[in-house]
């Protein structure tokens, strides 16, 4: 499952849990969501051999007591038996978020954690030219548009992805069959302003 809404409070987590895994909830009766969940996940354990997976993106924006719940509801005689595997998403401010005094319990608990970096320019060159063959066309871009692209890209896989749709829908409009740094320039460069004359004066 998938957490939509971080930001939560922590009757409506419950109730988006409830929605995620069809279990029934009533958000005023926590204890017994709290067991119905737990139940639902044990038994599917029990079931497969493979736990339940909930992921959060935007984890950053959620509230220490939904977090602190998160922690309680996912594992079971005194944290021996995980029933839950959850896996947190989000930017630098989580790592920030997980320093706060009531969530080192939460912070000692997870397991592996992956840092990413900015993007080098060959892994955005890697992925735009599987874009441009996976959409059905390798040759879309120039190659000099390709570098030029990920030059401006700052490290960032979606502001590449933004810059290339601009460039897409400016093309797509005036039928070009190809990408190229010709149109970059057109698309990006600033339009010029002009230089406001003096009034002349007239010696008196």
């Amino acid at each position: 499952g998938a957490i939509d809404h971080p930001q939560s409070n922590l009757a409506d987590f419950y109730r988006e849990l409830g929605e995620l895994f069809a279990v029934p909830l009533r958000p005023h009766n926590r204890w017994a969501g709290f067991k119905a969940l737990r139940a639902t996940w044990l038994g599917h354990l029990q079931t497969t051999r493979r736990r339940a997976v909930l992921l959060v993106d935007e984890a950053q924006e959620m509230s220490p007591a939904v977090l602190n719940e998160l922690r309680l509801l996912a594992s079971a005689r005194f944290d021996s038996q995980p029933l839950l595997c959850v896996v947190l998403a989000g930017d630098t401010r989580l790592t920030d978020h997980l320093r706060r005094a009531e969530l080192l319990p939460l912070g000692s608990r997870i397991r592996t954690r992956l840092a990413t970096e900015h993007a080098s320019r060959e892994e955005l060159l890697a992925c735009l030219q599987q874009l441009c063959a996976s959409a059905g066309n390798a040759a879309l871009m120039s190659e000099p548009l390709q570098h030029t692209l990920c030059d401006h890209a700052a490290g960032n896989y979606r502001i590449l992805t933004t810059l290339a749709a601009e460039l897409l829908a400016v093309a797509a409009q005036h039928e070009r069959a190809q990408l190229d740094e010709a149109l970059f320039l057109e698309v990006f460069t600033p339009p010029a302003t002009a230089t406001p004359r003096r009034a002349a004066t007239t010696p008196r």
